[in-house]
């Protein structure tokens, strides 16, 4: 086998955002829309990605290159200069070849400490003589905040590992999805890698401490995108700023939301949508203390409220990407036309998709 296509859902955070970032738990669901990437095996020591969805055509540099950014902007740090819609996937290749030759670092550990032991030069030889082509494919526009650059990183190490006959247990799989992210971002929970993986709703704890599916019928679900790409790290620093300035006061928000995810795991296997739209309004009461709501996020979710969603929130950083509603059969048309009125547009989606797969 030379060639080999693999798939990953994208995500919806349903309760507990940025908590998750400080070892609280959080409820993911993962959604049809998919990310495809197709990974061939060349007979060339070079490294090919295409991936149109962030505007990469035609990127390529030696193997033995891979995780070093450009020459003129030396730096100690990995991925430096390496173009931001390539850092995922690059990063993810090499990641999975450092795990071939030694146990990778714990998941949170920064890769470039890594590299030091073992640099890429020895991780591909000269005669090696082989390279790897990807190309990668997504049903929704990596502006939503759907996870893309997650699922990404989940689809490319584990077509490496069926195309090179490595077995690669699900909990491997996110350990080294998981540092990847990191090495990008620096930060992160890692809630949109496993439900990436694993598909469905997800219970998740910080690093997947816990990950445990829970077993639960579609919601209905109507999303919104409000026009604004939200940035994730910049939004989760800003948070974190806001706790060193007041640790108590933003504890107690973390702890409010930590136990309203404890009450919607439950409200959710016992399809309780009513108790579960007033939780969703509750969690977005604390996010919007946390100053991440944002104007227009804001707007609409308050036309879906009053146009009879059951509840309504922002889903993941704020300030950007999506809002939820959690919607009666019979407001279907009215919340649509409400969050529309509002200035988002209606991103129809399908809920508890399937993880990862070989297509």
């Amino acid at each position: 086998m030379k060639k080999i296509t693999v798939s990953a859902p994208g995500k919806l955070m349903l309760f507990g955002e940025h908590a998750v970032v400080y070892s609280r738990p959080c409820i993911v669901i993962s959604v049809g829309q998919r990310m495809t990437a197709t990974v061939e095996l060349l007979s060339e020591p070079t490294f090919y990605l295409n991936a149109p969805d962030v505007s990469i055509s035609n990127y390529k540099k030696p193997m033995s290159e891979l995780g070093k950014g450009d020459p003129l902007t030396p730096s100690t740090s990995l991925g430096t200069g390496i173009p931001k819609g390539a850092k995922f996937v690059e990063l993810a290749v090499l990641n999975f070849f450092l795990s071939l030759r030694g146990a990778p670092p714990t998941a949170g550990r920064r890769g470039n400490l890594y590299l030091r032991k073992i640099p890429t030069r020895t991780l591909f030889a000269r005669n090696d003589n082989f390279g790897i082509k990807i190309t990668t494919k997504s049903d929704f526009s990596s502006q939503f905040g759907f996870g893309s650059s997650s699922a990404s990183t989940v689809c490319v190490i584990k077509a490496l590992s069926k195309l090179l006959g490595k077995k690669l247990s699900n909990q491997k799989l996110f350990d080294l999805s998981y540092k990847t992210v990191l090495d990008v971002q620096g930060k992160g929970s890692g809630f949109d890698v496993a439900a990436a993986i694993f598909g469905g709703t997800i219970y998740f704890v910080t690093g997947g401490k816990i990950i445990k599916p829970l077993s639960i019928k579609s919601l209905p679900l109507i999303v919104g995108y409000c026009g604004i790409k939200a940035d994730t790290v910049t939004i989760v620093n800003q948070v974190l700023n806001k706790a060193k300035k007041y640790p108590k006061e933003i504890e107690n928000i973390y702890a409010s939301i930590q136990a309203i995810v404890e009450l919607a795991k439950k409200a959710l296997l016992k399809n309780d949508f009513q108790t579960l739209g007033e939780l969703m309004n509750f969690n977005e009461g604390y996010l919007a203390n946390l100053g991440v709501e944002g104007i227009k996020l804001a707007e609409m979710i308050y036309a879906a409220r009053d146009a009879g969603a059951y509840g309504a929130k922002l889903s993941g950083a704020g300030m950007g990407d999506c809002m939820i509603a959690l919607a009666p059969p019979s407001k279907v048309k009215s919340i649509k036309e409400a969050i529309t009125k509002a200035g988002g547009t209606i991103i129809n989606v399908k809920t508890n998709a399937e993880g990862v797969r070989i297509e």
